[in-house]
């Protein structure tokens, strides 16, 4: 198995459609034995019940928003596991007012909120596990998406974030890469996640991928978890500060045949 005796740390699993679920899966089915967060006690109950599928999974609370949460989930995994060998980083969040109308309207604590938690977190967190990490090769997989690159209606503010995002990723392999340790990027397809729920027209965009993707098909959860298996095995040793687009080619094209 592609993750026989690795251990892993999965940030932003929710409920069963949460694509962190879909890559925890991915690399449990490889022999991985996981560790996963959550947020409050609304979302612990969720993770609770999907971590019995899993082979002594481990949970913690965090919240990336706060850096004494960040500290006591690092200090809990060095103690309960001693080292990791990848962080899937599976966390956004943007006010729901943010996600209508202009981003010309974005106020400044929406802005805010949406970089600490969708951008800045990844940082913060690799800083805190990148120690746990280091000499064994170890990889950090965040999640993305188009919107970082083009604009997309009511993505607004968080396809700022996700702009910040992935230029994040490229400096985190420059400083990470020198203590063997990769950091990459999953720009996956709309999926209808939590986080995702609060993207106006969300069902529409679905329809439009597959459409007018190459593939002409939707994006699932079960290719982007095989893609993170991908990023964090031994297979894409070779592989840092990349943004690797899981959605169906719908990124190549330009505009739709239909128009010419």
């Amino acid at each position: 198995m592609l993750l026989e005796g690795k251990t892993g740390l999965i940030l932003g699993v929710a409920n069963k459609r949460s694509i962190a679920w879909g890559i925890a899966r991915a690399c449990a089915r490889e022999g991985a034995r996981l560790a996963l967060t959550y947020q409050g006690e609304r979302l612990k109950e969720n993770v609770d019940e999907l971590s019995k599928d899993l082979k002594e999974p481990l949970l913690y609370p965090c919240d990336v928003a706060r850096d004494e949460d960040i500290a006591a989930l690092a200090a809990s995994v060095k103690a309960d596991l001693g080292h990791l060998d990848f962080v899937i980083h599976s966390v956004a969040f943007a006010q729901r007012e943010e996600l209508t109308g202009e981003f010309l309207n974005t106020s400044r604590e929406g802005y805010r909120i949406a970089q600490d938690i969708s951008s800045y977190s990844l940082t913060a967190v690799a800083r805190a596990m990148a120690p746990l990490m280091e000499g064994r090769a170890g990889s950090i997989v965040t999640l993305s998406y188009l919107g970082g690159e083009r604009v997309v209606p009511h993505y607004n503010v968080m396809g700022v974030a996700k702009a910040a995002l992935e230029m994040s990723v490229r400096y985190l392999a420059a400083d990470l890469g020198p203590k063997g340790i990769r950091v990459n990027a999953i720009s996956a397809g709309p999926i209808k996640t939590l986080a995702a729920a609060g993207v106006g027209g969300l069902g529409k965009m679905i329809d439009y991928y597959r459409q007018h993707a190459p593939l002409r098909r939707a994006t699932d959860q079960e290719e982007v978890g095989d893609a993170g298996l991908f990023l964090v095995s031994n297979m894409a040793r070779g592989v840092t500060g990349e943004v690797l687009h899981v959605d169906s080619g719908f990124h190549v094209m330009a505009m739709s045949a239909d128009l010419v």
